[in-house]
């Protein structure tokens, strides 16, 4: 047995120890039958790795080292790929440029060493161009400049299509290639507090035409505009106090699911979301009400939702977004979730932190096997 004075004593439990096995999982997006993601890998210095699975099972790193999936815009990163027919587009850390990359080849630069960074592209294939938030850092002596930009792909040149505002982030576009959608805000509004949805008419050389203000404002935050398969525009708003999803049809704003839970996140990170289509009458969604998040699925004819029975207790993170709050931690299979009532944007109470850093303490203990000095309240772990 070895002694040693309070505080001194030398754990063989080491940060190393309990990160290693700690891969991070976040964008995830579909190309057809396959299926992409992100993962953080600590191993690899914390590299970001764009991972896809084919439909038979397989998965192949499609970002080889030294690349590093993940962008600076806004410094908080997300949206840092975008992929269509196989072919990825990503940016990269080390210069903030965008690659493109085709199957197996190397990824080859699009973008140029200007520094200018990209994010949240969306492809359009009429314009032969990625659509991306791009913030412009050349002129040192001033704020970055945020705007909406086409970026060619075949000579990797951008043009400004959308700009005035301090932040833009999630252009999205039509299925039909028509219409552009995207959220702006300015200081000292951060995006959960005032952001405005955008909407407009494509021109034929690509630029928008007949912007118009569809919802949102200084007091109104909006999250994840959305286009359903049969082109019409869904996004979630707080203009009742409530994150609720609306949708935008006939020249109107009109609420799709009203009731007293939180559909959005606050938006630290492109590319979050909290709903998908399963069709166009079709919703999937994971919402928030009295602390406990709850997947549902909503019908956009008839408005009816269906809860599934059980809360979840691992929340899954589409599309990169963030976590919920709480403790959740992933080694192999075994996952822990503490997610207080009360608590929607982090922490803040103290009661609540130090029950969170009991429960984290608790979860390794049981995972690597250790006894703890005093006793804590313990929390669910799945698959242990």
């Amino acid at each position: 047995m070895t002694s040693a004075p309070y505080g001194s004593w030398k754990s063989p439990i080491t940060s190393e120890l309990i990160v290693s096995a700690v891969v991070d999982l976040g964008q995830l997006a579909f190309d057809g039958n396959d299926v992409y993601w992100i993962e953080q890998r600590p191993t690899e210095d914390g590299r970001n790795v764009v991972v896809q699975r084919t439909p038979d099972g397989r998965t192949l790193d499609r970002t080889p080292p030294p690349f590093n999936a993940r962008t600076r815009v806004h410094e908080y990163g997300g949206g840092a790929y975008v992929v269509q027919n196989g072919s990825l587009y990503f940016s990269n850390f080390a210069d903030q440029r965008v690659y493109r990359q085709q199957g197996a080849d190397a990824p080859q630069p699009l973008s140029q060493a200007d520094n200018l960074r990209y994010a949240d592209s969306v492809i359009d294939r009429t314009h032969n161009r990625l659509l991306c938030v791009r913030e412009d850092h050349r002129q040192a002596e001033r704020e970055a400049v945020n705007t909406i930009v086409g970026l060619d792909l075949d000579s990797g040149t951008s043009r400004i299509l959308v700009s005035g505002h301090d932040f833009y982030s999630s252009p999205r576009l039509s299925p039909d290639g028509r219409h552009l959608a995207w959220l702006s805000w300015n200081h000292p509004n951060m995006p959960w507090d005032g952001v405005e949805l955008w909407y407009a008419r494509l021109q034929a050389d690509g630029s928008p035409g007949g912007l118009e203000r569809i919802a949102g404002g200084a007091d109104e935050s909006i999250f994840q505009p959305e286009w359903s398969p049969d082109g019409e525009l869904y996004f979630v708003s707080d203009r009742t106090d409530w994150w609720n999803i609306y949708r935008f049809r006939d020249g109107q704003v009109e609420a799709l699911c009203d009731i007293a839970a939180e559909f959005g996140l606050p938006q630290w990170a492109f590319g979050m979301s909290t709903y998908g289509f399963a069709s166009a009458e079709r919703i999937i969604c994971a919402y928030t009400q009295n602390g406990t998040w709850r997947l549902a699925s909503l019908d956009t004819r008839t408005q009816a939702s269906g809860r599934h029975r059980h809360p979840l207790h691992r929340y899954f993170r589409p599309a990169g977004s963030s976590r919920p709050g709480g403790l959740q931690r992933r080694l192999t299979d075994q996952a822990g979730l503490y997610c207080p009532a009360g608590e929607q944007h982090g922490f803040r109470r103290a009661e609540n932190i130090r029950r969170a850093l009991d429960g984290e303490l608790y979860f390794y203990s049981r995972i690597f096997g250790f006894e703890l000095a005093e006793p804590v309240e313990s929390v669910h772990i799945e698959n242990l």
